[in-house]
């Protein structure tokens, strides 16, 4: 990539870089080389829109995810490389079993494209410059559902997903809805925690994924209100990105029922999410 010569000179500009500290001239050709793969990963939606498994495809969109996971990073995009993350680890999961078609990959990748170049600042490919495919053939981002209130009598979330990571977020609530939960979504843990606590869950116990580190109250904080205020009527799975063995052991002894670790396959996510809600 034309790029990849200068990326030393990020070292020494600074070690944690955002686009705006950037010098122009590197943050254009950056920008312009992240536009080329932008169209390449829109050229692999539609591919695997027609052929969910075409193998050459789903390798191809693993490796492209790989680049662009690192690349966004390093010019500060941190964004773009946490959903490329998460899609690189779907694409993956993809590869390993190409002919379970779960989830209709190709929606799947066109969103990841969409949401991608809105990450990046930049148009998303047109369906001219790639293909026949219409231009709108790509998902919107997903727009959860407003929880519903409480004492109105209306049927319960089965997924709730407290997340301040944006690009995760999207993910998870596009393949919920894909699959049909119920599901709502809350990025600030002190108005999740307030609505957790007004909401009339019945005997539903819904799923809660929980994100460790939230704005306003962490999660622990959130589990030990609920154990303590709602005993037993939430199951709760934290979501983080510390992996090691002592804050999953943390995790468990608070309470929660299991434990998953960013970046998060979308595949192996749902399917987890399957088995917790039993269906």
């Amino acid at each position: 990539m034309a790029f990849a010569p200068r990326l030393s000179n990020l070292v020494t500009m600074s070690v944690d870089p955002t686009p705006g500290e950037l010098p122009p001239g590197l943050l254009a050709e950056y920008l312009e080389s992240a536009g080329t793969q932008l169209r390449v990963l829109a050229e692999l939606a539609d591919r695997l829109a027609r052929v969910g498994n075409d193998a050459e495809a789903l390798d191809r969109l693993r490796r492209e995810t790989h680049k662009i996971r690192g690349s966004a990073g390093s010019y500060g995009f941190w964004e773009a490389s946490r959903l490329a993350a998460g899609m690189e680890e779907t694409a993956k999961d993809w590869v390993a079993r190409p002919d379970d078609l779960d989830l209709d990959r190709g929606s799947v990748a066109q969103w990841f494209v969409m949401q991608l170049a809105e990450a990046l600042q930049l148009e998303p490919p047109l369906a001219e410059e790639r293909s026949s495919r219409p231009a709108d053939a790509a998902p919107p981002r997903p727009t959860p559902p407003a929880p519903p209130p409480a004492g109105t009598g209306a049927v319960a979330p089965e997924v709730i997903v407290v997340e301040d990571d944006p690009a995760l977020a999207g993910l998870l609530e596009y393949g919920l809805r894909a699959r049909g939960y119920r599901f709502v979504s809350f990025r600030n843990g002190r108005e999740a925690l307030d609505a957790l606590l007004a909401l009339d869950v019945a005997d539903l116990q819904p799923l809660l994924l929980l994100d460790v580190d939230l704005p306003a109250l962490d999660g622990y904080s959130i589990l030990e209100t609920l154990t303590r205020e709602r005993p037993g009527q939430y199951r709760v799975v934290f979501t983080t990105v510390h992996g090691d063995e002592s804050e999953q052991l943390r995790g468990l002894e608070a309470g929660a029922l299991d434990y998953l670790v960013k970046p998060i396959s979308l595949r192996v996510a749902l399917e987890k999410i399957r088995r917790w809600v039993g269906r």
